[in-house]
């Protein structure tokens, strides 16, 4: 069972870690961020984005009325690069992080013990466990962090220490 204090935590640590994973990829060329270097989602840059897009699709679900810097509407497919201009899209993975501690923080148990109903993007409704998809979005975040990382050790930059458990002030929060 996740309780709202495990999502505030987990929406902490996905806001310390996009901070840490950005201040990386700053000291980059555009050039080296933008190059296809065989990922996923071809670069680092495309993993950024991804992030973006997912993060506003989950957030569009999970937290309908948080201001989002893209509408889901925009959004036609997972690896969809919405732009390449990383001042932008730090701006807007800024305001997701804002929007993502906004949620956690309002996040009651019955909520998440409740079900939610949502739409994909091709129109099939689903109803899952809140808590299920509570999970897969921190979840999902940490995976692609995790990508986004090594493409950083592949360009030379080491992003540091990105374990959960060496987040600033975590142990106040594990009483």
């Amino acid at each position: 069972m996740i309780t709202p204090a495990y999502c505030k935590m987990m929406a902490r640590y996905n806001g310390w870690m996009n901070s840490t994973i950005y201040h990386a990829a700053a000291t980059l060329t555009n050039e080296a961020r933008t190059r296809d270097i065989g990922a996923f989602f071809k670069s680092l840059n495309g993993t950024l984005n991804h992030l973006i897009v997912a993060d506003t699709l989950w957030m569009s679900r999970l937290a309908p009325n948080e201001q989002l810097p893209v509408s889901a509407a925009q959004i036609s497919a997972l690896n969809q690069v919405l732009t390449q201009d990383f001042a932008q899209l730090l701006d807007w993975r800024r305001t997701l992080d804002d929007g993502i501690n906004a949620m956690a923080s309002a996040l009651t148990q019955p909520l998440i013990d409740s079900e939610l109903v949502y739409t994909r993007m091709n129109g099939q409704e689903v109803r899952t466990p809140h808590a299920t998809a509570l999970t897969h979005f921190f979840n999902h975040q940490t995976h692609h962090r995790g990508q986004a990382t090594t493409l950083l050790m592949q360009l030379g930059i080491d992003p540091g220490t990105t374990d959960l458990i060496s987040m600033p002030g975590i142990r106040a929060e594990a009483k």
